[in-house]
């Protein structure tokens, strides 16, 4: 079985790696190992790893696993202590909401002629729409 790591260095959210992930997931309670966090350095880099061209698709992917693993968890009372599990599954699933709507949105986009290596028209155009054949009078 392999060893499960939980890490978070928070001078390194500048680049683009595990740790920015786990600050933009809010996973960042990392002492508690399992206990507190909920994705291991491995999943996360996987993720990263999946999608090298795309963080948002790396986040969104991690998100996923994240609304599915706990969407089923419930609140709970021990004594004094509330434990709202199910806030923190609201949380993620309207960041993933919100994300996959970005992600879709970009990959939809109709691209831009730049006059490159592809010399052919955009597909939309102004006055498509138009009838040639009917005169104005």
């Amino acid at each position: 079985m392999a060893k499960k790591s939980y890490t978070y260095e928070p001078e390194n959210i500048k680049n683009f790696t595990k740790d920015r992930m786990r600050f933009e997931l809010g996973d960042t309670m990392v002492e508690g190992l399992s206990d507190t966090t909920a994705l291991t350095d491995e999943e996360i880099q996987a993720a990263i790893d999946s999608y090298p061209k795309s963080w948002k698709r790396a986040k969104l992917m991690l998100l996923e696993s994240l609304c599915r693993r706990f969407a089923y968890e419930v609140d709970t009372k021990t004594g004094a202590l509330w434990l709202y599990m199910q806030e923190r599954a609201k949380l993620w699933r309207a960041d993933y909401d919100q994300l996959k709507k970005e992600v879709l949105v970009e990959s939809c986009s109709v691209p831009q002629s730049s006059g490159g290596r592809y010399k052919k028209p955009p597909y939309f155009y102004s006055g498509m729409q138009q009838n040639e054949r009917v005169k104005n009078g």
